[in-house]
Parts: C-alpha cells; sequence; structure tokens
C-alpha cells in the first residue's frame, strides 16, 4: 500500500513515528560530541536551522517564501517554544540528573491532553488515557537508576521543556492544515542567537571529529526527524503526537546502552518494553476501529 493511499490518521502516525526513530541517536551524540552546553546550542541551532531551510527549499521551491508567511505569528510563536525546549532539555541534563529531566519530559502527553482539553475542546478516548499513564509508567522505569533528588533548577528546566514540546504541538492545533515544520527554521537561529549569552569564552570551532558527529546530528538527523514530529498535529491530537515522542526515549536509550556497552538494568527492559508494547497495542486497536468505521461507512455510501 502507497502512502497517498492510506487513511488521514494512518498518514499521521507513520509519519509521527517515523521522526522519533530518526533522532533517537541524540543523547548518543551529544555525549560523542562532548561539547560544553553553549557550544553545543549554538552550533545545534546553526546547524538545524541550515538543515531546516534545507527541507523547506527542496519540498517548496519558488513558494518557499509563501510557505513562511502562511505560518503567520503563530509559527513565531510555534518558533519559540520549540527554542524553549531545546534550552530546557539541554540546561535540565546540566543542572540535575539525566533521568529525572526524561522522566518529567514523559509527562508531555499529558500536558498536551490537558492544554488540549481546555483550549481546543478536544476530548480524547480513554484509551489513549491509558495509553499516556502506561508510558508514564514504562518511561519511569527505564530512567529508575539515573533518577535522584536532583536540582529543583534542573528539574524546572526539565518541565520547562515537557511543557514546551507539549505547547508546541497543542498550538499548531489551532491552524488545521498549516504546516508549521518550516517554522523550525527560525527556532533554530533563536536557538544559535542566543546561546552565546551563555559562554563566558565566546563559541570556539570545534575538532574534526565533533564537527562530523555535529553535521549528522544536526544538519541531516534533527531536522528530518522534527519536520516529520512537528507536521503530526496536521493528523493526530497533540497528546498523541507527544505519545509518540516517547519512541525517542526508549530508542534512544537503546542506542546509548548498545554503542557505549552501558548494561541496563531488568526493570528498565521491562520499562522499554511497556512503552513499546502500549503503543503498539493501541496502534492496533485503533487500526481496527477504523477499519470498523470505514466498512459500516463503505455499504451505505
Amino acid at each position: 500500500m502507497s502512502f497517498s493511499n492510506l487513511s488521514y490518521r494512518q498518514k499521521g502516525l507513520l509519519l509521527t513515528a517515523a521522526g522519533p526513530l530518526i533522532i533517537s541517536p541524540d543523547a548518543l551524540l551529544i555525549k560523542l560530541i562532548d561539547l560544553p552546553d553553549s557550544q553545543m546550542l549554538f552550533w545545534r541551532g546553526l546547524l538545524t536551522a541550515l538543515g531546516f531551510f534545507i527541507i523547506v527549499l527542496v519540498r517548496s521551491g519558488r513558494h518557499t517564501i509563501a510557505v513562511f508567511r502562511r505560518c503567520g505569528l503563530v509559527g513565531i510563536a510555534v518558533a519559540g517554544l520549540f527554542t524553549l525546549s531545546n534550552y530546557g532539555f539541554v540546561l535540565g541534563n546540566q543542572y540535575t540528573k539525566g533521568g529525572n529531566v526524561l522522566m518529567i519530559l514523559a509527562g508531555a502527553p499529558l500536558i498536551a491532553a490537558l492544554l488540549s482539553r481546555f483550549f481546543l475542546r478536544e476530548r480524547l478516548p480513554l484509551r489513549t488515557w491509558i495509553a499516556i499513564v502506561l508510558c508514564l509508567l514504562g518511561t519511569s522505569l527505564i530512567v529508575l537508576d539515573d533518577a535522584g533528588p536532583g536540582s529543583w533548577l534542573g528539574n524546572a528546566f526539565a518541565l520547562l521543556a515537557a511543557f514546551s514540546l507539549a505547547a508546541n504541538f497543542t498550538l499548531c492545533r489551532t491552524r488545521p492544515g498549516i504546516d508549521m515544520s518550516p517554522m523550525l527554521t527560525l527556532a533554530g537561529l533563536m536557538v544559535a542567537a542566543s546561546a552565546p549569552w551563555l559562554a563566558s569564552g565566546g563559541v570556539a570551532l570545534p575538532n574534526a571529529t565533533q564537527a562530523g558527529w555535529l553535521v549528522l546530528l544536526c544538519l541531516i538527523l534533527i531536522p528530518l526527524g522534527f519536520t516529520l514530529i512537528q507536521r503530526g498535529p496536521l493528523y493526530l491530537p497533540s497528546a498523541e503526537v507527544s505519545l509518540l515522542f516517547l519512541l525517542e526515549t526508549v530508542v534512544g536509550t537503546l542506542w546509548v546502552w548498545w554503542v557505549l556497552g552501558e548494561t541496563p538494568s531488568h526493570i528498565a527492559f521491562a520499562g522499554g518494553a511497556l512503552v513499546i508494547g502500549t503503543l503498539l497495542v493501541k496502534g492496533l486497536i485503533d487500526r481496527r476501529r477504523e477499519r470498523r468505521l470505514r466498512e459500516a461507512i463503505e455499504p451505505g455510501g
């Protein structure tokens, strides 16, 4: 079955799930690059802005300017929220345990569900609420060994990242049919422009190895992955987009275990299985319900 023959919802699930899988080596590559946070933010912002712009240019051609203008003021707000989520994630890892950051980020689907319910009046079925709770539990099990009291400042940054991510996807739902992914170019420029203020010694050039990993991560993987994720709200409620985003946590953790040789605990394995299993079962249930609805409509049509 070709992509064009898929249902509206199936397209959304495929695009949104592919994004986290593409960016899943993010945490691993950040470890391999090993730059100070301000330097990482600067190069991440600059290169991702270039990568996002190339994607927009290839997709839109001579209509590129019109694509940006179509996003309007909402698009600028989306770019700002994406910038805040970047800062929250990087600075959260600086001031508290990585496990705390991931555990708080796992609350993004719940935040998105509440924001959508309050501002957009979107009602989620019971199975989605159950999936959110189970995925939150599973992610907590994955990072249990790396979690702890941490710093209130680091936890606050992580909460900022989770809230910004959820608010970003929810805000996109206010402009149905408008693809906000081009505004990630602006978000990258915002990150790059503000990052040097965090650095005491200015911006330094990375070495050849660091530059290679930066190009792979920030010029290729992040622009491709987040372009797909940012298109998710065109097809799915923001809570479901945030839910699928948790795939990045599970698969990203597997990358670190595999490449760096870290041995996961049995509890962490169970947590990963719970997240993936929950998303798989929910997907199968949704697909079956969609098929039944289609079969019920077609005979009467």
